[in-house]
């Protein structure tokens, strides 16, 4: 395995543009942080009373995981399944 291989938490998808499930026990331990901030999102900030704040935490929480998903995870790019 090489360095770059060790550093990413969050492999591409087989099909399609994005990420996968984390690889790395640093991915699997952010993506159950975003869970648990969104849980807490819908505890705290009652969406039927709060709904453009609980809209935008919501967003900030998941650009924030996308961009960590960015930094640590493959090149995002329409893959196809394996070439052979």
């Amino acid at each position: 395995m090489t360095k770059s291989e060790r550093d990413i938490w969050f492999p591409a998808k087989k099909y399609g543009w994005g990420w996968g499930l984390p690889c790395a026990w640093q991915g699997w331990l952010v993506t159950l942080a975003y869970i648990a901030l969104v849980a807490a999102a819908i505890i705290f900030v009652r969406p039927s009373a709060h709904l453009p704040a609980f809209v935008g935490v919501i967003v900030m929480l998941t650009i924030l995981f996308c961009l960590v998903c960015w930094w640590k995870g493959e090149k995002p790019v329409w893959r196809w399944g394996n070439k052979k």
